[in-house]
Order: C-alpha cells, then structure tokens, then sequence
C-alpha cells in the first residue's frame, strides 16, 4: 500500500494531501479513463458523421455510451492494465476493454469501429491536452489566483506604509510596502493573461496524419473538417494539422514556458519576502508548540518560502526539459515524447505545492512598523535626491555635486545635518521651507494605489 512513508516521490508521499486534487488528471488511471473518454466520444462522432455502416446505431444509445468514461471506476483501469500485459500496449488495452462494453449494450456489430483509422497517438495526442487542460483550469488557475488575490488584499493593507528601498542592496530612494507587493500581481497577472492565450493542441490524422486509413475507406468524406470539428467542437481543445505522426508540441512548449515564468516571478517573491523577514520588517505568526529551530529557542524561520523557493525550483527544470524535449521528434516520430509526457504532472505538484507554501507564508506576516520607521530615519542621505530635483528646477549651479559632497563625505547625515546644509543654501527663505518639509517617509513618489 503506498503511504507517504513508502512513497519515492514527495509529493505522492509527504506532500500527498497538497498535491492530491492531481490525481483526477495526471494519474495512470486518470490517463486511461481520458484514453477512453475520447475513444467513446470519436465514436459516437463516426456515427453522427454518417458513416453508412454505423447508420443503424440509434442516438438514443449515446448517454449509455458515455457512462463508460463518467462511471469509469478503479476496477475498470485494473482491468486494462491487467489486458496490457497481453497486448503489451496500453491504447490497444483501452480499445480491448471498451469493446467488451459493446458487448454489454449488444453493440457487436459496431465493435471494429472503436479506434477506427486511428494510431495511438491520435488518443495519446488528445488525451494528454484535454486532462492538461481540465488540470489547469480546475486546479492550476484557481491556487494561482488565490496567490494572486492574498497579494492584492496586502497590497492594499499596506498601501500606506512607507519603506526604505534598496537598489544593489544599499539605500534608495523610499517608496511604499503596499505598492512594492502590487508589483508582483502586476507581473503574475501579465504572465497569467498571456498563459491564457496558448491553447491546447492535439493532433488527430492517423498513423502519419494524412488521414490515409480514413481515406482509403470513405475517400468522399471530408476528414480533414472531421478531424477538425472532432478536436475543436467535441473536445474542446484546437486541431493542429498538418503534423506527423505526433502532435508537434509548439503550444505544449509555449504553455510550459508559460508556467516557467509564472513559478520564476514567484521564486523573486519568495525571496524578496525571505530578505524582509531577515531586516526584521516582519515578523510571523506561530501555532501553539510549533518549534522555529532545533537549536535556537528564539529563531522562527520563514520556512514556507524556503519550501515554495524549492519546490518552483524542481518544477521549473522539469518545465525546462518538457519544453525543450517534446518539440523534437526523430523524422515522423520517435517515443521519447511519451515517456517525458507521462511526468506532465511532476512539475504541476511541485507547483501547487509551492503555491500553497507561499500562500500560507504570506498569511503568517505580521507587519513591524517600527523597523520600517527606524530604517527610514537613519537613512536621511535618501533625500538628497530629491533636494538635487529641486535645486535643479530653481536653476541652482552644480547641485548634484553639492549633495554628493554633503552625502559622501559627512560621517553622520540626518535630520539635522541635513536642515545645515539647507541653511547654507543661497536660495530664498520659501525654498528652504519647502527643502525642510522633505523627509524620508513622505518622499515617496505617485501613490499608485
């Protein structure tokens, strides 16, 4: 029995409740029931495609037919991967056992007419997109989104917060915490939009995708608008043709390239979170006995964006591989693409499981205003820039140069030091005014919240 003691994987052991919605799309028996819904379903469109010898099956029989795949149980995949070890063949398994369901509903006479034409890969190349697909939009998209939405409702409680920037680690000019968090929604929501735009390609044409088989028996049929109507109407997904053999993967790369992204703006969050946490700008909250360091009583690490860090790291080199590899295939094929796909879903679970880690890390932050307000007033050398803006509007001579002799070469600069610098000005008593009410927390730029 596999248990998250025995299990090889993480994330089918340890992990296993973060990652368990998955199995409805990328297990071996959710496979095999995908492998049957389309076999059904390209079925059903034979007949309802005028095939003159499935003219007698009645319409009536469809909701039957479907049940197959809707009631498809573990029993049912059992009893395939049993067939498998004769056929040795795992789509010929499918075709095997949905023949014996013909048996049942007295279909017989219509029984050559499951996988009629077709190569594996016509139900692999369908099978694979579609279960991606309900993957993505079921279990993908609404965790990223919840990511999403927790980093818009900080943003937004924060929005007032004024923070000491750094640029190449050193003190800059101060902007606001809310707004630094909104970045990252920005850049996540652009990435999500354009993800959006890839769509889920399948091959479907037969053992070299000229739709030879087809054609050979009903030449004046169009297949080709079959084929099309099959993929794109029926399930839902878009029909790429010409190709050989196999899907040529391009959408399947592009959408991997997509997700790649996406976990990489989310690593720079994680890690920018982690630096915060470690300046003291946050603390966290902890349950009751949770222990923060084995050694160290006072230490309460940001663990869970260390484990989301990690996990997006994992996941990004299998998304790498899949979308450098699938696209490549040895004349109209070889089979290393279906080894590599059946690990599609290795990358989502280190995915999901990282999009919860960073979520529940963000709802453990507790914001420590007093060492925003202490970094941003010991660092009153930051208003120098905008006293230099200023200076330049009113025509001064060579204020950048001022300011940096002031700012470079004083041991202390502060609220005072500062004010005696702007005493010695030769501007008027109304500039000088203005000058002195710049500080560092309110030179904070366009509120764009």
């Amino acid at each position: 029995m596999l248990t998250e003691l025995n299990a090889i994987s993480p994330i089918d052991g340890r992990y296993r409740g973060k990652t368990n919605a998955l199995a409805n799309y990328f297990s071996e028996e959710a496979l095999i029931k995908y492998r049957v819904l389309v076999e059904v379903e390209y079925f059903i469109s034979l007949c309802e495609h005028n095939v003159p010898q499935l003219a007698n099956v009645p319409a009536s029989i469809f909701p039957e037919l479907r049940k197959i795949y809707q009631e498809f149980s573990t029993e049912d995949a059992l009893w395939i991967k049993e067939m498998e070890k004769t056929t040795n063949h795992d789509v010929k398994a499918v075709e095997y056992f949905i023949k014996s369901a013909f048996d049942i509903l007295k279909l017989e006479e219509y029984k050559e007419f499951i996988h009629f034409g077709l190569t594996s890969q016509d139900i692999n190349n369908t099978s694979i997109p579609l279960l991606t697909k309900e993957a993505y939009e079921d279990v993908y998209k609404p965790s990223l989104i919840s990511v999403i939405d927790r980093l818009k409702e900080l943003s937004l409680e924060w929005k007032d917060v004024p923070m000491l920037a750094r640029t190449h680690g050193q003190p800059a000019s101060p902007t606001r915490l809310g707004k630094e968090i909104y970045v990252f929604v920005e850049r996540l929501e652009q990435q999500l939009a354009l993800l959006e735009q890839v769509p889920f390609a399948a091959k479907f044409g037969g053992a070299t995708g000229n739709f030879n088989a087809h054609h050979i028996a009903y030449p004046k049929q169009d297949w080709k608008q079959f084929g099309t109507d099959f993929v794109e109407l029926t399930l839902g997904l878009k029909h790429s043709f010409p190709t050989t053999q196999i899907e040529h993967y391009d959408h399947f790369a592009a959408f991997f390239d997509g997700l790649k992204r996406i976990n990489t703006i989310l690593i720079d969050l994680d890690r920018d979170i982690w630096t915060y946490v470690s300046m003291d700008y946050f603390k966290q909250k902890i349950k009751a006995g949770e222990i923060g360091s084995s050694a160290m009583p006072h230490k309460v690490n940001p663990i869970d964006f260390e484990n989301s860090e990690g996990n997006l790291g994992i996941a990004n080199a299998i998304f790498e591989h899949l979308a450098a590899k699938l696209p490549i295939s040895r004349l109209q094929r070889d089979l290393t693409d279906s080894t590599v796909l059946r690990n599609v879903g290795v990358p989502f679970g280190h995915t999901l499981i990282a999009f919860e880690s960073t979520l529940k890390g963000l709802n453990k932050l507790l914001l420590n205003p007093d060492k925003f307000e202490q970094d941003l007033e010991n660092n009153w050398a930051v208003v120098a820039e905008a006293i230099q803006t200023i200076l330049r509007r009113e025509g001064y001579p060579n204020p950048y140069e001022a300011l940096k002799d002031l700012t470079r070469t004083n041991t202390v600069i502060n609220k005072t030091s500062i004010h005696s610098f702007i005493d010695t000005l030769n501007v008027s008593d109304v500039i000088k005014t203005e000058l002195k009410q710049i500080t560092p927390a309110n030179y904070l730029g366009v509120d764009i919240l």
